[in-house]
């Protein structure tokens, strides 16, 4: 799978350590039972049903396999030229092919948000060609991992706070909410804070699903860059307002690039 973790490794790396004093259930100290049962606490302090909690951190343990891959990552270091080079050919016919599949759902979606079907169908296919690969990680495990490991304590404590609401609203049962070891989620792979402020229900059954509806999937992708800065009607190159939005949704330079060189190779496929 093509997790944007793979490329954000700098931007994590530079953020700061959590003090554990701070915390009301700290970080690394005790059994990772006992550092949970005072999550719960917290997410019940924060507002969160008590159904949610208990049908979404009941059971839950830690996992040592998360933590190994979040240790052991490694700044990304390939150039645009290997990295597009690798990325893009192998996914340029079925990407023109999506979008033709989806060119009505993909018109209403840029007449709603103004991004054009091309980047969304780019990002979709470098995330986890085109949804065949969105992780096998049991995200509330993976989130109260990292979240109980000391390093980025309140960032991922904040994002298993999020992905209680996203149980407790309805969009994904427990059980089924699985994804990127990091807790990205989806298709497109959207972290839960994400999943919250931008998913939208745009095949309109009632539930903001980026696990199986691609127009929920497409859309919300759209909605994140629209809410970033995308101009409507102007153009992705690099040092644009919309290539500044690309890089919102990765901060990599090679990723964001090779994200708006697949959407102008699809933009000219026949």
């Amino acid at each position: 799978m093509i997790s944007r973790l793979y490329v954000r490794a700098l931007t994590l790396g530079a953020l700061l350590l959590t003090s554990a004093a701070a915390l009301a259930a700290p970080c690394g100290t005790g059994s990772f039972e006992t550092w949970l049962e005072d999550f719960k606490k917290e997410a019940a302090s924060n507002g969160i049903s008590a159904s949610a909690i208990q049908a979404g951190l009941t059971g839950v343990t830690f996992d040592k396999t998360v933590l190994a891959r979040d240790q052991s990552q490694k700044v990304f270091s390939q150039s645009f030229e290997e990295f597009s080079g690798r990325m893009v050919p192998p996914r340029l016919t079925r990407g023109s092919n999506m979008l033709k599949q989806y060119g009505s759902v993909l018109g209403r979606i840029e007449q709603a948000y103004g991004v054009p079907g091309e980047v969304l169908v780019a990002i979709w296919g470098l995330e986890t060609d085109f949804g065949v690969n969105i992780g096998k990680f049991a995200t509330l495990r993976s989130l109260a991992t990292l979240a109980y490991d000391c390093r980025r304590t309140d960032m991922f404590k904040a994002e298993l706070m999020d992905a209680l609401r996203i149980v407790e609203r309805g969009d994904i049962a427990p059980q089924e909410m699985r994804g990127a070891w990091a807790g990205e989620i989806g298709q497109t792979q959207f972290m839960p804070s994400s999943y919250v402020k931008f998913a939208v229900d745009f095949d309109g059954n009632g539930r903001r699903d980026l696990l199986r509806s691609a127009p929920d999937v497409l859309a919300s992708t759209a909605n994140f860059l629209a809410n970033h800065g995308w101009q409507r009607g102007k153009d992705w190159e690099p040092g644009s307002a919309n290539f500044a939005a690309i890089k919102e949704w990765n901060k990599s330079e090679v990723y964001a690039r090779t994200i708006g060189h697949f959407a102008t190779q699809l933009s000219r496929a026949p």
